[in-house]
């Protein structure tokens, strides 16, 4: 049982990586746009497809306040979204929901990265903390409820 609050966007990235490695069940990832997170990384994208096993379902969800960032610069993310459409899933949050600026990372309901804003590195890491951890669980679940418009994994045109 750890918690550490950090101060910089090293120690933000560094925590993140911890925590992806950490994965054996779910990834829940509320996030302004996923730029700071860097998943479509080779190392990140190990992590990921390790936990995108077949078989699994709704063991990766992330939910973005915008989308298209996301869409443009990460292919490697996008098509891990194509390969695995039961075992990950992407939303874009409604409107109403553009105010919030905080953002989390929670894996198997025990260990999380909370930031506290968008744009400040301060943020805390628990690890190891799943009764610390469950009202940000809840949170996540409750902006899943508020619905939403799920990202898709191809290019719509001509």
């Amino acid at each position: 049982m750890a918690r550490e609050l950090l101060t910089s966007w090293g120690e933000f990235q560094s925590a993140a990586d911890r925590l992806l490695a950490l994965a054996e069940r779910e990834i829940l990832i509320y996030d302004h746009d996923l730029a700071r997170l860097q998943l479509d990384a080779s190392f990140r994208q190990d992590y990921l497809r390790r936990l995108l096993q077949p078989g699994r379902a709704d063991c990766l969800r992330i939910a973005l306040r915008e989308t298209a960032l996301v869409q443009r610069t990460n292919p490697r993310l996008m098509r891990l979204l194509a390969d695995h459409p039961t075992g990950m899933t992407m939303v874009k949050t409604p409107d109403h929901l553009a105010h919030l600026r905080d953002a989390m990372i929670l894996v198997d309901g025990r260990h999380g990265l909370v930031l506290f804003d968008q744009d400040q590195p301060r943020s805390k890491l628990l690890t190891d903390e799943g009764e610390e951890l469950e009202p940000y669980c809840q949170r996540f679940e409750e902006i899943r409820r508020e619905g939403g418009t799920p990202v898709s994994p191809t290019t719509l045109g001509l």
